[in-house]
């Protein structure tokens, strides 16, 4: 992660987008385009409990956050992005650890934890590294937390969760629009992004060629214009000299 990652509760509230996201969530590509695009405007990322993904939000400690799905959505603006696959982590030596993913159906006489009750995801899984019980989580999350003792497979016939953008309603601005649109894959000459449409310098208008435009000089010539010229012969009278 960029050395910007810092937590809010110790940090002074600094100028800039301030972006908080859950655990699993790996925002470091989306920060260094934004760094590219906007280096002017500095951006502070922090990770939030998944208890706080909201809250972060609703107390002003962040601008946007990414949430883990499904939120209450009442005040907020939510973006979908993408799906988590699921994953059963048991202790090392359980019997799944034979198998490269497992059906949720073949581990019906299983005791799974909740992982709410066990106070989040990184205590329920030491809970499991003690035998205690199998615990089902984003593989997003349980390769961030790697707790020791413990094996993990893919999970088939589970329910998928989901990772979201999500931000107040009625702090819509150009900044928040362009980290959306960043997120979103725009590119930075996208018409849809606020960057791309500040105004540009007009160019001087090109000079009218049909005959509006200032006329060129007239050039001095170079001898006196012939008398004779256009005359036919004998035209020329003749004089006493």
């Amino acid at each position: 992660m960029p050395a910007a990652e810092e937590s809010p509760e110790s940090a002074e509230p600094q100028p800039g987008l301030r972006v908080a996201y859950v655990a699993g969530v790996t925002p470091g590509k989306w920060i260094r385009r934004w760094e590219e695009r906007m280096p002017e405007y500095p951006l502070h990322a922090f990770m939030s409990d998944d208890a706080a993904q909201l809250s972060v939000l609703r107390d002003g400690s962040a601008d946007l956050s990414f949430v883990r799905l499904p939120v209450d959505r009442e005040g907020l603006n939510v973006i979908p992005l993408y799906e988590e696959q699921p994953v059963v982590v048991a202790p090392k030596g359980h019997e799944i650890s034979v198998f490269e993913e497992v059906a949720l159906d073949d581990l019906a006489e299983e005791n799974f934890l909740d992982i709410e009750e066990m106070g989040g995801p990184d205590m329920a899984l030491q809970v499991v590294a003690s035998g205690a019980g199998l615990a089902i989580l984003p593989m997003s999350v349980a390769r961030h937390l790697n707790v020791k003792d413990t094996v993990m497979r893919r999970l088939t016939g589970a329910p998928g969760t989901q990772i979201g953008l999500a931000w107040l309603v009625g702090t819509d601005n150009p900044v928040i629009e362009e980290f959306i649109g960043i997120v979103r894959g725009r590119t930075a000459q996208s018409s849809r992004q606020p960057s791309a449409q500040q105004e540009k310098p007009k160019k001087a208008p090109k000079p009218d060629r049909r005959g509006g435009g200032p006329k060129k000089p007239a050039v001095a010539q170079r001898y006196a214009p012939n008398p004779d010229k256009g005359r036919g012969k004998g035209s020329r009278k003749k004089g006493k000299r």
